[in-house]
């Protein structure tokens, strides 16, 4: 009897770091995380430059810039 209950115990504990740590709320309908969450810090993440890719775009700006002054000689 005794190994059986330690056996429940272990499927019971197995199961429930298994399943993770979002609470179901039935009357809702939803899955919510668990309140823990809150206590980690939060993060900075900075914003994005309005067009990534710098280096291209001023590339992109002289080729134009070159392309519209050879325009302008002929």
């Amino acid at each position: 009897m005794k190994h059986k209950s330690r056996l429940v115990l272990f499927v019971a504990l197995t199961l429930s770091l298994l399943s993770g740590c979002q609470t179901w709320v039935r009357e809702a309908g939803l899955t919510l995380p668990s309140p823990h969450y809150l206590k980690h810090f939060p993060q900075y993440f900075p914003p994005s430059p309005p067009y990534p890719l710098p280096k291209e775009l001023n590339s992109l700006e002289e080729a134009a810039k070159a392309y519209y002054d050879e325009q302008g000689k002929q």
